[in-house]
């Protein structure tokens, strides 16, 4: 059942959301995980950051304009933020060992180099992006 509540919060999410609808996964974007764009990525080596939330989670809702202002710098042009949602996704949450939402995953091509969850400190997260470069 759909309250006010929920009509509210999706509402104030859509400005958030707009990146999330901009197609593949190209360098330097916003997009849905998607496993053929995510294995491309790794295998081009790019850096690659994997970010689980929901849209009802108050620090996800934090965590995105920090991220939105970090992929815009010069130096992170070439990061590519798949996303993962919390509530829908569970086979993936697995598959990350991902166990809440507001999680970061960092990725340098294959290889891990680091994470966060829950963690809403610009530097901090710009301290993990920098591990994917």
């Amino acid at each position: 059942m759909t309250s006010r509540r929920h009509v509210v919060a999706f509402l104030a999410a859509l400005p958030a959301l707009a990146p999330l609808l901009a197609g593949p996964a190209w360098a330097g974007t916003v997009t849905p995980f998607d496993a053929e764009a995510f294995a491309a990525a790794q295998q081009a080596g790019r850096p690659i950051l994997v970010a689980v939330g929901a849209p009802w989670c108050p620090i996800c809702r934090t965590q995105k304009p920090i991220l939105a202002k970090l992929a815009a710098e010069p130096r992170f042009r070439d990061l590519t933020v798949f996303t993962i949602d919390f509530d829908s996704q569970k086979e993936l949450l697995r598959r990350f060992d991902a166990r809440m939402q507001s999680t970061l995953i960092a990725f340098k091509g294959v290889a891990e180099t680091g994470r966060s969850v829950g963690e809403t400190q610009p530097e901090w997260i710009e301290g993990l992006l920098e591990k994917t470069l």
